[in-house]
């Protein structure tokens, strides 16, 4: 963009400011925002943003507060005195007390540290399985490509288009079949197996320049050394996307666990979650205290690895 190309408004903002605005604001810019239906607009999308992210948050908060209230508070509320002088019941967002002894004792009732390191087993297994198996075979389609690799990237294509839940029930007889029940196992192969992080590998894989991998063949590479050793350590952004939703995925993942897993010592915490809800011997608090223990670490991983999520997801889009 030129100076004299810019309209009159913007080249009067050019010569108070000194420079045009970057690229880096947006579809509303700096000078912009001087106009009056600019502003309303900028205001009204403020507040739309705004009330997106309280409504997002209200349904976390009110399961986070709801742990540290009792029984009665949650389902009545907290009993005051009217000014007609008779007891009434009165509903309270905040507790009235925020002690965290009900989230030590629903934690030992539950026992939910054996789940914790049984969904971590799964989530480690699937974090390998996603980015090797998939890796690999999204390798074989997008720089080996052997012969017959079209008919292979037609069937992956293909398959894309099939709900996972039409093949649960072939896919539990013959788990069942081969002894596999009660096993990490299936679920890991299970995600190493994905036509949708293929998808993603290979497209990245295609974009990658060409005289690295020749290069790296003239020095007397082979295949798999050239995937493990150039492939594999130059696509991080890519590696950390599919590692993202491999860890959501498992983490949350409940109809096969259950299948395998249920009534197992290998239950997950999702698995763990379901049958609490059946139980008599819990209560409703016990229950939405629980959900805070299964929900704890996806926030967690989130806050922690924020800027590396954000930065991998956008340079996983850039091609070339």
């Amino acid at each position: 963009m030129t100076y004299e190309s810019i309209g009159r408004g913007a080249k009067r903002a050019v010569r108070k400011t000194g420079k045009l605005t970057g690229k880096n604001d947006g579809i509303v810019r700096g000078y912009d925002l001087r106009k009056p239906h600019v502003k309303v607009f900028y205001a009204a999308l403020t507040l739309l943003c705004l009330a997106a992210v309280v409504v997002s948050l209200l349904p976390l908060i009110y399961t986070i507060l709801g742990g540290f209230k009792t029984i009665q508070e949650l389902t009545r509320g907290v009993k005051t005195v009217g000014p007609d002088g008779k007891s009434v019941w009165r509903m309270h967002l905040l507790p009235q007390n925020f002690s965290m002894e009900g989230y030590i004792d629903t934690w030992k009732k539950t026992k939910f540290a054996r789940h914790y390191v049984n969904s971590f087993i799964q989530v480690a297994g699937s974090m390998v399985s996603a980015c090797l198996f998939n890796g690999l075979f999204a390798y074989g389609l997008a720089i080996l490509r052997p012969r017959g690799w079209k008919i292979a990237l037609a069937v992956v294509m293909g398959s894309l288009l099939l709900p996972g839940t039409t093949s649960i029930v072939p896919l539990y007889i013959n788990i069942n079949r081969i002894g596999l029940q009660g096993s990490f196992i299936p679920l890991w192969l299970g995600v190493g197996a994905s036509a949708f992080y293929v998808i993603l590998f290979k497209n990245f894989y295609e974009a990658m320049p060409v005289s690295l991998i020749e290069a790296a063949r003239l020095d007397g590479c082979s295949d798999l050394g050239l995937f493990f050793k150039i492939v594999l350590p130059l696509s991080m952004p890519i590696n950390m996307v599919v590692l993202i939703y491999a860890v959501n995925g498992a983490w949350s993942d409940f109809l096969l666990p259950y299948l395998l897993l249920n009534n197992s010592p290998r239950e997950t915490v999702m698995v763990r979650l379901f049958t609490l809800g059946r139980s008599k011997q819990v209560s409703a608090i016990d229950l939405i205290r629980a959900m805070m223990y299964a929900i704890l670490p996806p926030v967690a991983l989130f806050i922690a690895f924020q800027r590396q999520i954000t930065s991998n997801v956008l340079a996983s889009g850039i091609k070339g």
